[in-house]
Parts: C-alpha cells; structure tokens; sequence
C-alpha cells in the first residue's frame, strides 16, 4: 500500500520534527528492512550490505563495530543513496518516521531526505571539503539549497552551528588547508547539522585524530545530543571511544549484523562468538588480561560461505553451523545471528 502524499509530507516538515523531538511520535526514528547493496567488479559480485535489519530510536546512539571490510561504510552509504556508480543489486526497505524513504525517486530523496532528515559525516574530512572555498560557505550551502536561505542568514546560521561545534565565529573566512585535522572534522560536523535533522551518521570520525582531540569531538558530539535531540550512527573501530555515546551497538561481519544489543550489557557480556572474541582483544584501563585475537580471516564477500560466515573461525562451531541463523531474539531483547541461543531464545 502506498503512503498518501500528503501524509509524506507531514512526515518530513518541521511539525513533525518537533513532534518527534518531544516524545510524540511513538515509532522508531529509523527502520531498516533487509537492507542489500551488491557491488559487481570485474572478478564478482561483492556483497557489502546483505540483509541488514534494524531500528533506531528518537535520541539515541548506535554503535556499529566490527573489522575493516564488514561493510559499515557501504552501510552508510546505503542509508543515505550515496551508491557508486558499479552498483549491482540494491534493494532493501528503509523507513524514516514510517516513510519508506527508498520508494522515492532520487530527486524528491535528495530535496526531503538527505540533508533534512539524515546527514552524513565522511571517514575522511578533508575529503568533504573543498580546500579553496570559504568554510563558511561550505557550511552553508545545505541552507542555501534545502531552505532557500539567503547568504547573509545562511552565514548567520553556519556562525552559531560551528560555534556549537566548538570553533570561533571567524572561522566562516578561513579556507580548510588552513585548518588542523580536528578543526576539518568539527567544520564536517557543522556542515551535518546545520539543517537541523534527525539522524546524523558518523564514519570513523575520530580515526585520524590524536587522543585529546578525539575525547573532545566525542564530548560535542554528547552536547549536540542533549541539547538538539538528534540520533547518531556512530560507525567506528575504536571501541573504547564509541562506548561513551553509546545507547546500543551493532555488530556487524561479512555484510550482515550479527549481534544487536543495549550498550550496558554488550560491553558487560556480549554473546556473539565473534563480539566476545572482538572484546577480548581490547584492552582495558582496570583490567589485568592476556589479550585475545581471532583466529583466520574475515571471509571474502564476493563468495560468502554457506550457513553461518564466522563459522571457519568461531571456537563453538557445531554441525548447525552449516545453516545460516537468524537474527534471534533472547528473552533479554536482544538479538544474535547464532544457533546457540535458539534454545534460550
């Protein structure tokens, strides 16, 4: 059944953005629906994104971790439609309060979606950025485009947004080759927020900053929380770091999500075979451990096993193994693509 069009637009306007700020809007934020985005190169199909489902919540945090090469940046990708250009299968149903975002065609999307209800921070700030364009009108520019401000407001509002992020008022006139690697990823921040929206998704954007700059972004990142309301996915491998802003986590391996926890009790006791051995090999400041590591290599993505993908290097493997499991739902709410929790389930 398709949504009315007039009720889409409800969804997207400012109203219902303040409705959903304050509690009114009883559904999920963000939910994803086997969500798949195959990329085919000329030695096979690479299946970055197979079958990822979940949901995110009004002012919440998720954290997705798991190794280079699972897949969470073409998951960002797919959330926003940013899909190259070799794309092979992408497919999927992505709902962002209730409208299926991914029935839209790409106009629509980019004038309603992108920018207004999701953002993006890219791994790589300086790749955001033009190095010989004026910050303040990078800033700017999805003010321009989404809300046909003038340049004068326009500027006025990218002011106080990086002001919010933590730099001074006259950074507007700077170019970015001007900027350290922390003032390039605050500046990629503002430029995520400054249209307001509800969901920003972070790709590794604190992986090529020093320590002290990276508890400094994490501490902004938890002000703009509180003080606008807006959901993160925090992509990262950094899982000390991420546990901060975390309210839940994925984790994902080979393209799919193999665990979905509340932050608490993952980082306490994860169950996934491959998210306790990702745990044992970080180390802790109280702590006293030998540290873990997995055994083997994540397998290839263009020929993915059959039945479970961590199988080969997983210490509980069992004759089960050969089928691939499900998503299954404890008795604790959580979610874990893992036979040995059919039972308790």
């Amino acid at each position: 059944m398709s949504l009315d069009p007039k009720r889409a637009e409800a969804v997207l306007s400012d109203q219902g953005l303040q409705e959903s700020r304050t509690g009114m809007s009883t559904a999920p934020l963000l939910r994803v629906e086997n969500l798949r985005l195959h990329f085919g190169t000329t030695k096979g199909v690479v299946r970055a994104v197979d079958g990822v489902c979940f949901e995110l919540d009004h002012n919440q945090a998720l954290v997705v971790i798991g190794e280079s090469g699972c897949g969470k940046s073409s998951l960002a990708r797919a959330l926003l439609r940013l899909v190259p250009r070799n794309v092979h299968a992408y497919s999927g149903r992505v709902f962002v309060d209730d409208l299926d975002i991914m029935s839209l065609d790409d106009e629509r999307f980019r004038r309603e979606v992108r920018w207004m209800s999701i953002s993006l921070v890219p791994q790589a700030a300086m790749n955001a950025l033009n190095p010989v364009v004026r910050v303040g009108d990078q800033v700017a520019e999805p003010l321009m485009i989404h809300e046909d401000l003038g340049k004068q407001p326009a500027w006025q509002r990218a002011q106080e947004m990086l002001q919010r992020v933590g730099l001074p008022a006259d950074f507007l006139r700077r170019y970015p080759f001007e900027l350290s690697g922390g003032m390039r990823q605050r500046t990629a921040l503002a430029m995520a927020l400054v249209t307001k929206p509800k969901l920003v998704v972070l790709d590794e954007p604190t992986s090529a900053l020093d320590v002290l700059t990276q508890a400094n972004i994490m501490n902004v990142l938890k002000e703009i929380r509180r003080e606008l309301k807006t959901s993160f996915i925090l992509i990262t491998h950094d899982v000390a770091t991420s546990s901060e802003l975390a309210d839940r986590v994925a984790v994902m391996y080979a393209g799919q999500i193999v665990e979905l926890s509340d932050a608490a009790r993952f980082f306490r006791e994860p169950l996934h075979p491959y998210s306790r051995k990702l745990m044992a090999s970080v180390p802790r400041l109280r702590e006293d451990k030998k540290l873990e590591f997995i055994p083997g290599e994540p397998p290839s993505l263009m020929s993915p096993p059959r039945g479970c993908r961590f199988a080969s290097r997983c210490p509980s493997r069992f004759e089960r193994c050969d089928q691939e499991p499900p998503l299954i739902a404890s008795k604790d709410g959580r979610q874990v693509k893992c036979w040995l929790y059919e039972e308790r389930a």
